[in-house]
């Protein structure tokens, strides 16, 4: 008997080898050998418990990146009188940042598939918290120079946006990855409305709205920390492949063409765009409108007052039905995706089109009630973020995972560049031409708002449309990027006969 086989029966050997041999464990529906392997976290590179640890500390750097960039929004009016600019100009903050973000998602995106993960989310959270605490100096003669510092934010955060769902999908997987993602995509509604809570909180309580920059990066201080203590870097695809198996790079050109063939891919972005819209307009211009709202309702309050009392509602809605929301879009996803592998994108759609009557309810009732208006926002948001987590999952589950990175930046950058880029400025500059021909009274500073947001609702619908495109093509997308994976686990194993044969000890 060789020296080999004597320190294993050969039982053991064969029940060891056959055990690693297995369907992939790929996306929110497929199969799998054993139920506790759908539930655990990549084995092989990483300890047990740290992916949930790197989960926490990726979910904290989320809440920050949001926090930061809706904190103008929470000091909006008061941004405005100091830097003395217009709606289409105050619109144009927000068109600044999304815009440097989305030119360097797709850079960050062809890094994050190449080099280390960590190294390039950490440069990004030195980036946007540096420029960030820099821009709270910025005198009121300097204005540009404000819309510079909050393009460069931008940067820093394609970074982190573009890189982090990676690495969330590259430790767990099926349902633990769908709810790994909506505990992660929580944080982006959380973030968002504490922006405005702390923007409008910092700001009447120290009397200067800088003061409302300087937190955040006093708090990226430990993120960054946490990030190289805490957060590794998995092999790309370790999930889906297991330990030691990982699939040949492609050129970038390759990858986009690849995506640019993958229906479900192009439709689900087409809806993230239209969300992006959305969500853009309404968050970046809500407060204002409800402000200038009470004032035609004969409020006894100044627009200054105003401003962050709205800001501090309108920040806990965002908070409360975006916690919501994500944890009910996730659960429902989970179950409904049992008997429907469609269930994904068709729930998403349904978001869409219930929160479009929604919006459009809360900016025609506003002039004659706040608190109707209030209620209507809240059902609208509530349906908007059952999609955050859902999205993200979509794109994991028909990508590859070498081109994920890609996948995601190419998706921020359309999402971002014909949504929420543009429809800030969009609603600021149609609401400026209106003013201009009715002219400057209260009234029509309101109504100039409301005419203009009654664009999203449209747009809302138009993009459950493109989900429901996407429903038509996710099963057979998912399928192929299944057997991508499938396909490098055959060519890095030998076959399981030969495997098997070779591993029992000769006699």
């Amino acid at each position: 008997m060789e020296a080999r086989g004597q320190d294993e029966r050969p039982g053991e050997v064969t029940s060891l080898r056959l055990s690693r041999i297995g369907a992939p464990l790929y996306g929110a529906t497929a199969s799998s050998p054993d139920p506790k392997d759908a539930a655990a976290p990549a084995r092989g590179t990483v300890s047990e418990r740290r992916p949930y640890a790197a989960v926490a500390v990726l979910c904290y750097i989320n809440l920050l990146l949001y926090m930061d960039w809706f904190i103008i929004a929470g000091v909006l009016q008061v941004i405005t009188a100091y830097f003395d600019i217009s709606d289409s100009n105050a619109g144009l903050l927000q068109t600044v940042f999304v815009c440097c973000f989305l030119v360097a998602a797709p850079l960050f995106g062809y890094l994050g598939d190449r080099y280390s993960r960590k190294t390039i989310m950490a440069a990004g959270i030195l980036l946007w918290s540096g420029v960030t605490l820099g821009s709270s100096f910025i005198t009121e003669s300097h204005y540009w120079l404000f819309f510079l510092t909050r393009g460069l934010v931008g940067v820093g955060a394609a970074s982190y946006s573009t890189i982090a769902p990676t690495i969330i999908g590259d430790l767990f997987v099926k349902d633990k990855r769908t709810w790994i993602l909506g505990v992660f995509y929580i944080f982006i509604p959380a973030g968002s409305g504490l922006g405005y809570i702390l923007g409008s909180s910092v700001t009447q309580a120290t009397g200067d709205w800088q003061w409302a920059l300087r937190v955040t990066p006093c708090m990226a201080t430990l993120a960054l920390v946490l990030l190289i203590l805490v957060v590794p870097d998995p092999a790309r695809g370790a999930a889906e492949q297991g330990a030691g198996h990982s699939a040949a790079r492609t050129p970038w050109c390759e990858d986009v063409k690849s995506l640019c063939k993958n229906r479900s891919f192009v439709w689900s972005s087409l809806g993230v765009t239209a969300m992006a819209f959305v969500t853009g307009a309404l968050g970046f211009w809500a407060p204002l409108f409800l402000t200038r709202a009470r004032i035609v309702l004969g409020s006894s309050c100044t627009q200054d007052l105003c401003s962050p009392l709205d800001s501090l509602i309108f920040g806990g809605l965002t908070v409360g039905t975006g916690i919501l929301g994500v944890i009910t879009g996730a659960e429902v996803a989970r179950r409904y995706k049992k008997i429907n592998p469609k269930a994904d994108p068709l729930i998403c759609a349904l978001g869409m089109l219930t929160s479009s009557p929604c919006l459009f309810a809360a900016m025609v009732v506003a002039h004659s009630s706040i608190l109707a208006s209030y209620i209507f926002i809240a059902l609208g948001e509530l349906l908007l973020s059952l999609n955050w987590a859902i999205v993200a999952d979509i794109l994991l589950y028909v990508v590859t995972p070498t081109r994920r990175s890609t996948a995601t930046a190419l998706q921020s950058m359309v999402g971002h560049l014909l949504g929420d880029a543009g429809s800030p400025y969009l609603i600021g500059i149609i609401s400026d031409a209106i003013q201009a021909s009715r002219g400057d009274s209260p009234l029509w500073s309101f109504r100039s708002l409301e005419y203009s947001f009654l664009l999203c609702p449209f747009v809302g619908i138009l993009g459950g449309g493109f989900f429901l495109a996407t429903a038509l093509y996710v099963e057979e997308d998912r399928k192929k990027a299944e057997g991508v994976t499938e396909g490098v686990q055959e060519k890095t194993s030998p076959p399981s006969d030969e495997r098997t044969q070779r591993d029992i000890p000769k006699v």
